[in-house]
């Protein structure tokens, strides 16, 4: 028999089978424990009474057998006749083979009983009694059970609930495994599929909801990726054009201010590249493990004020966290620098931890950003000062790769304006064990 190959056809089968398998089990046991001491001890009262009414029928007179004989077949439905009818063969019931054992227990000799078939199933048998041998004859109606009818009817009808229950319960099970596999293939083809209902069982639910935000950063992925291609051929035409200019104008007239001009404008151009790249890469090949988050944000600020930078930082003690460290620096690096470029004056950095968490804050003391631009600024190329000067505004990268290491990571990074004046942002991280 050829398997099914889909795992709906597998799943049925399988489920089928375990029912189907559980169904003759309880049709056996119940067949062994029940119905089978039953029908025996149906079998031994209904031989007490055969041998009875033959030992009975050769005692009486022969006149009044006649009304023995009616007494019998009206009341008992059993008939006491002249001679047994020649027997038609073919497979005799259990309850025949039943009887013909309580038959041989009574009477100490050999019975054999044997069926007619007429208009209905007759089971004959010859009951010895003082030296004679009398024919007795029950009708089926007389036993009223019908073992293989009841055998046929209980298999197939339960086979056919078993099948139903097996196709419904796998479907259900299938169904969201079905979607899911569309909607991946969807997403292989480059495609953005609609979100999956996040409904059924809690695992169905769960990998539901799993999926969909996975296919929530794949959009964003795409997004990022248009926005960085568009935002890096933009930036990277400005410094292009003046490059262009500054050789037309070196051919007529060379001067060293040009050529500097054009120094710096290759040097923003590497420096732009280098941080899509960066945004690209995201520090993947750094591995996880625990380390000194508070080791980390020293380090960042000492480097920061080797730049000049006017920092307030607290000692910090030890608050061992899990995750990449190069990664945690470059985003202390990138919001050190934000707050240094936007915010003037001096800048605070604490970190602290406690209650399983770690906490590292960044403060300065600039305007804040507006709460509709909270979160778009985590956007690539997106700046708040629209100059596009990189010198006043930026690349746009910063805290877009602040985000995409956070998020690898598993951290999270927000922003808030302080109720004094200035930008808050905040880095939290799951504490390490120590």
């Amino acid at each position: 028999m050829r398997q099914p190959a889909s795992l709906f056809g597998k799943t049925a089968l399988t489920v089928a089978a375990a029912f189907i398998l559980m169904q003759a089990l309880v049709l056996a046991v119940a067949f062994f424990t029940v119905m089978r001491p039953m029908a025996q001890r149906s079998a031994d009262d209904l031989a007490a009474l055969i041998v009875l009414a033959a030992q009975t029928w050769v005692e009486l007179p022969p006149g009044t057998r006649p009304d023995f004989r009616a007494e019998l077949a009206s009341n008992h439905q059993i008939w006491l006749g002249e001679s047994v009818p020649p027997a038609d063969g073919g497979v005799r019931p259990p309850y025949a083979q039943l009887l013909e054992a309580s038959l041989e227990k009574r009477t100490g000799m050999p019975v054999r009983v044997t069926l007619t078939q007429g208009e209905e199933l007759w089971l004959w048998a010859e009951i010895p009694a003082a030296g004679e041998r009398i024919p007795v004859g029950i009708p089926q109606r007389r036993i009223g059970a019908q073992p293989f009818l009841a055998l046929s009817l209980v298999l197939g009808i339960g086979t056919l609930l078993s099948l139903l229950t097996a196709l419904l319960l796998v479907r259900r099970l299938t169904r969201p495994l079905e979607r899911l596999t569309q909607a991946v293939e969807r997403v292989g083809g480059g495609e953005v599929p609609a979100q999956l209902p996040e409904t059924g069982s809690r695992e169905l639910a769960t990998l539901a909801r799993s999926f969909n935000r996975m296919a929530r950063q794949v959009r964003e992925l795409l997004d990022n990726r248009t926005t960085l291609l568009a935002g890096i051929s933009h930036d990277l035409r400005t410094p292009l054009a003046r490059l262009r200019l500054a050789l037309e104008m070196l051919a007529e007239n060379p001067r060293p201010a040009l050529i500097e001009r054009m120094a710096r404008d290759l040097d923003d151009m590497n420096r732009l590249i280098g941080e899509f790249l960066g945004l690209a890469r995201g520090l993947q090949q750094e591995g996880r493990y625990a380390f000194d988050a508070g080791a980390v944000v020293a380090e960042a600020v000492a480097a920061a004020r080797t730049g000049g930078a006017a920092i307030e930082a607290p000692p910090a003690g030890t608050c061992r966290t899990q995750g990449r460290p190069l990664a945690l620096r470059r985003i202390l690096d990138n919001l050190i620098g934000n707050a240094v470029r936007h915010g003037g004056g001096t800048i605070g950095v604490s970190c602290e931890c406690g209650d399983g968490t770690v906490v590292v804050r960044v403060l300065d003391c600039g305007p804040g950003i507006a709460e509709d631009q909270m979160e778009a600024v985590f956007r690539p190329f997106h700046r708040i000062e629209t100059s596009r000067s990189s010198a006043t505004g930026g690349s746009g990268l910063g805290l877009a790769i602040a985000r995409q290491l956070v998020e690898a990571n598993g951290w999270r990074i927000e922003l808030a304006n302080r109720p004094g004046g200035g930008l808050e942002a905040r880095l939290t991280l799951p504490a390490a064990p120590a």
